[in-house]
């Protein structure tokens, strides 16, 4: 099939377009920020969003399947099931989502109790991090509760729970779950978040992104790591410079639909 060529201002207005239209109430009911979005309390937020985002690689329905699962586990209230160490009755051999386990939750959780006492919530803890006066937030954030969840744990990482390669990985499940947190739009993300604003966010990116945004042209590096992810956020903040992943949006969007079709910018 012959490639389609798009000026810049084509693929402008398609991802404008197809942002408008996948970023709507239907997409919720399909993806894991439906989960987060069942409860009130920030913390409860914040813990289910980082959770659900943990375990989100692999098919989305599988994933859904695996977040009720966890939730069932937390009851009402996650913030109290961490408080109350709930976690510790799990078996560890038990399976959360394919390879992450009970014994990577508990690793994780151990984390999560500790930044609540010492911050109150994650947004406590991000402030306290200055992840705002960080050009990567995304990656301080990451820094900083490997360090807790590590700490909790006798000084043990669990690469299950936060990424340990910071220089290279792409962070995309942190970077998913801070859009929920930070973006404001009120559709389909949260927005709960003050600390760090939507201009400050990195694209999650993950194959699937990564193959559409090459496709348009709007990214050069092969690999899909944190130099792809820095190069794809400036290609979308030149656009708009204010919430560069609304086009998360769209380059999923238009990932389901590239199938049979082939795409080069200009």
């Amino acid at each position: 099939m012959e490639k389609m060529e798009f000026t810049e201002n084509d693929i402008r207005e398609m991802l404008d377009r197809e942002a408008a239209r996948i970023n709507s109430p239907e997409f919720i009911e399909k993806d894991p920020v439906q989960f987060p979005r069942r409860y009130d309390a920030a913390t409860d937020i914040e813990l289910v969003a980082l959770l659900a985002a943990t375990i989100a690689w692999g098919n989305r329905k599988m994933i859904c399947g695996s977040c009720e699962k966890l939730l069932g586990w937390m009851g009402g209230s996650p913030t109290a099931y961490v408080l109350d160490q709930g976690y510790e009755d799990l078996d560890p051999a038990t399976n959360v989502h394919r390879t992450f386990f009970a014994r990577n939750l508990q690793h994780y959780l151990r984390g999560w109790r500790l930044m609540l006492q010492r911050h109150g919530s994650l947004e406590g803890y991000a402030r306290h991090l200055r992840i705002a006066d960080n050009e990567a937030p995304s990656w301080r954030l990451a820094e900083g509760l490997g360090a807790i969840i590590a700490e909790a744990n006798q000084g043990q990482p669990d690469p299950r729970c936060v990424p340990g390669n910071l220089a290279s990985t792409a962070l995309k499940r942190i970077n998913m779950a801070l859009r929920w947190l930070v973006r404001k739009d009120g559709i389909v993300d949260m927005g709960i978040w003050d600390v760090i604003t939507p201009a400050q966010l990195y694209v999650p990116l993950d194959v699937h992104v990564g193959r559409t945004a090459r496709d348009l042209g709007l990214l050069t590096r092969r690999q899909d790591d944190r130099r792809a992810v820095v190069e794809l956020t400036e290609k979308l903040r030149s656009y708009r410079p204010d919430d560069p992943c609304l086009y998360d949006y769209a380059l999923f969007g238009l990932g389901l639909e590239s199938k049979g079709k082939q795409f080069c910018g200009s």
